[in-house]
């Protein structure tokens, strides 16, 4: 198995919490893979958790506060290999796309942007307005990626669980993780 991997995941305000959850909890079945997961939450981040999985945020991995620019992966010296923002708003990804650092969740994407390494964004809105689509172009010619929550249907999911799953499945999968799922034309 090659280096394991530093991951900073972060979740915007966005709809989609179970996204993120079901993402964390992944995470902590591959630990073999990781040397270290951060997490960022925004302010929003918070109640929507709470009013969508009807229960407080918790998990595993260390949890840094939104406006800690001390933060490790605040820095291109920081050794932080791939930044997942989970669910993503689109204020978020606007701020991103027009490098305005004002947090450390943008802070955070401003450096993995300017270092190369790699920028997931897990968008989760719909209609998208041509200012969205704009920022979207920014990101993807910045080198980020958009990484719709959009999940299959192919491998007929029996629930919500099952289809969030699989689309996590997929994001870890192109994040480069060794993870065991439905894979087209097995």
């Amino acid at each position: 198995m090659p280096n394991k991997k530093n991951i900073v995941i972060a979740i915007s305000g966005a709809s989609g919490a179970i996204y993120a959850k079901t993402l964390l909890l992944h995470l902590e079945t591959i630990q073999s893979q990781i040397d270290k997961v951060a997490v960022i939450l925004s302010d929003n981040a918070y109640q929507i958790w709470e009013d969508e999985l009807q229960t407080p945020f918790s998990t595993s991995f260390q949890i840094y506060k939104n406006n800690d620019f001390s933060a490790p992966f605040a820095s291109g010296s920081g050794v932080y290999d791939t930044m997942i923002i989970v669910p993503c708003s689109m204020g978020t990804l606007g701020r991103i796309a027009n490098g305005i650092s004002s947090d450390l969740i943008s802070r955070t994407a401003d450096v993995f942007l300017k270092e190369r390494r790699s920028l997931i964004l897990v968008t989760r809105e719909t209609p998208l307005s041509l200012i969205h689509i704009e920022n979207m172009r920014r990101i993807t010619l910045a080198g980020g990626i958009i990484f719709p929550a959009n999940p299959s249907y192919y491998h007929h999911p029996k629930d919500i669980e099952e289809l969030v799953q699989q689309f996590t499945f997929r994001l870890l999968d192109f994040a480069d993780f060794s993870v065991e799922g439905f894979r087209w034309g097995n």
